[in-house]
């Protein structure tokens, strides 16, 4: 099997766009939640949401573009743009035919999909759609818009796992290097569902947070007083290389992806398991892939949504597997920050988990206020970021239809 390393990573989320203002604005605890301003959400149970700060597309792109993608689309580009740029290849000395792309979205194009139907049913009765509808709003396009712009011939295709699909995409990309199948992968997720259907969608589920007299402190995960998630936007891209190829050609290596561990709760539609039971064979999973001991690990990157059942059934899955020496791993939840970015979500956290090995510090798991008796009292970093040596981190992911991934993170040594 061959080694894979991360050469380049790339972010667009709700509290910094790139990586510098992404984890300037995680290690000082800065949340990204607002009132929505993408549409009128004052009939709303949730008025709030994660939205990109700041951002204009046009910046980015030309109009003629523009009218090819959908805002999911968008964001997936722009942030694999910045991952490739950073992994610093000359794509014209690789081998293109082993260079791929794998990339994740829960939802797709639900934006292009709702003004689709809105238009359909308030038109003047003629059966018309735009061409350009279903190429939109397809899950995998974003995949196939970034390899067209970089000439990228090698796997190709999107993975969907609800929350868990970006996290998926990472793992299936470290699978087709060691394998031997590709060298080099361009791998994340990107989701844009600040829209009517999906907010009220998850709404009427009660999933969301409905604080909307303070939504800077809504999305407060492992606090006795969770309510729900907040919703968020953006992308996460990483490149992931063979190991041998970034060594022959200098690259900065941010650190080595070990193992992966994927699993079923095999429970419920939405719900996890009560006891963690996927969640702690996921993990277990990676960590045996890597060869790793139970107490070599640091950190874990938690998917802590802020839910009132997935915030216990998490730690729970963490006690099971680790015993004593879980309260020595700095826990934290950077969704308590940047909201829950859906099928982007494992992506833009396992980019948190890797700067953590790379800086030695661990963001805060912000908006703690009150301790649950239900939950495990562990160190979920709460509040302030703290400073220590981490080698080994996993990050957790999970997605509604009970999917599971822990992918596993090693401090690069030769």
């Amino acid at each position: 099997m061959k080694r894979v390393v991360v050469t380049g990573i790339g972010a667009l989320t709700p509290i910094g766009l790139g990586i510098p203002s992404y984890w300037e604005s995680l290690i000082a605890g800065v949340s990204g939640a607002a009132p929505i301003t993408y549409f009128d959400a004052s009939k709303a149970k949730t008025r709030f949401a994660c939205q990109l700060k700041d951002f204009d597309a046009n910046s980015y792109f030309d109009r003629k573009e523009l009218r090819k993608y959908d805002k999911f689309s968008q964001y997936g580009i722009i942030a694999s743009d910045e991952a490739i740029k950073d992994c610093g290849a000359n794509f014209d000395n690789l081998d293109k035919d082993k260079v791929g792309v794998i990339w994740a979205s829960g939802i797709g194009g639900i934006q292009t999909f709702q003004q689709e139907v809105k238009d359909f049913v308030t038109g003047d009765g003629s059966f018309r759609f735009s061409p350009m509808f279903i190429p939109k709003m397809i899950a995998d396009i974003c995949a196939g818009h970034i390899s067209m712009r970089h000439d990228l011939r090698g796997p190709n295709f999107a993975t969907v796992s609800a929350c868990a699909s970006s996290a998926n995409a990472i793992a299936d990309a470290a699978l087709y290097i060691k394998t031997g199948k590709a060298k080099m992968m361009i791998c994340g997720g990107s989701e844009a569902p600040i829209v009517e259907a999906s907010v009220g969608g998850f709404s009427s589920m009660t999933a969301l947070s409905t604080r909307n007299d303070d939504p800077k402190t809504a999305s407060r995960p492992f606090d006795k007083d969770r309510d729900g998630f907040v919703i968020g936007e953006g992308a996460g891209a990483l490149v992931l290389e063979e190991l041998e190829q970034a060594l022959s050609r200098g690259a900065k290596i941010y650190a080595e992806i070990i193992g992966s561990g994927l699993t079923a709760d095999a429970y419920h539609i939405t719900a996890t398991h009560p006891e963690g039971r996927g969640a702690m064979m996921a993990m277990k999973f990676a960590l045996e892939e890597g060869g790793l001991k139970l107490d070599e690990v640091d950190h874990i990157n938690t998917h802590g949504t802020s839910t009132p059942i997935g915030d216990i059934s998490e730690p729970k899955a963490i006690v099971s597997l680790f015993g004593e020496y879980a309260n020595k791993i700095n826990l934290n939840s950077t969704k308590s920050m940047t909201g829950h970015l859906l099928g982007a979500a494992g992506a833009i956290e396992a980019i948190a988990t890797i700067l953590s090995i790379v800086h030695g510090i661990v963001p805060p798991t912000i908006n703690h206020f009150t301790d649950d008796p239900d939950i495990p009292s562990l160190n979920y970093t709460f509040n302030k970021a703290q400073e220590r040596q981490v080698n080994v981190a996993l990050s957790n992911t999970f997605g509604f239809g009970g999917h599971n991934a822990c992918i596993a993170f090693k401090k690069y040594k030769e």
